[in-house]
């Protein structure tokens, strides 16, 4: 009888500290989601916005630049050489991954001029999760020019606790 209350206790600690553990949502990301409406696809991820064809739009100041939010290809982590490259592994289906998104895209002027966010399909990019060991969408990987990672995270809500979380 002793032996079924202490497993019972334990079953209901460890249950506790697992609903205590877990990251929960905020009513910022609530309020992100709904603002986000449908989900959107990778083909939606706008690029670094800089015209090639007309020389004076290329010459635009450093204060003027800011950093940028980008479908991800292999070529792109070269721009670590000159700034971060933090890539987000999301999945078009994840809530979490929306509201980030959402709010990502509503403070592109506030990405930082150092730093390129690269959106990786989460569903088909078994490759890379392989390499840098991601195990669930929402994570947020650092990676150098070589692609090598510097730094693995997940559960940033917002741009900002992204870009706090950048080395």
């Amino acid at each position: 009888m002793n032996k079924t209350i202490g497993l019972i206790v334990l079953v209901v600690a460890i249950g506790i500290g697992w609903y205590i553990s877990r990251p929960h949502s905020t009513e910022e990301n609530s309020a992100v989601m709904q603002d986000a409406g449908e989900s959107m696809t990778r083909e939606d991820v706008p690029h670094d916005g800089v015209m090639v064809d007309d020389a004076d739009s290329v010459m635009e100041s450093d204060a003027m630049h800011t950093g940028s939010y980008e479908a991800y290809s292999p070529e792109k982590l070269g721009g670590a050489e000159n700034g971060d490259v933090v890539l987000f592994f999301r999945a078009g289906w994840c809530p979490t991954c929306q509201a980030v998104d959402a709010d990502i895209r509503a403070h592109l002027d506030d990405i930082p001029s150092d730093l390129t966010i690269l959106d990786v399909n989460y569903d088909d990019s078994d490759d890379l999760k392989r390499k840098y060991g991601v195990v669930y969408q929402h994570t947020f990987v650092q990676v150098d020019a070589a692609g090598n990672m510097l730094k693995k995270w997940s559960g940033s809500p917002t741009l900002a606790a992204l870009v706090g979380q950048v080395e």
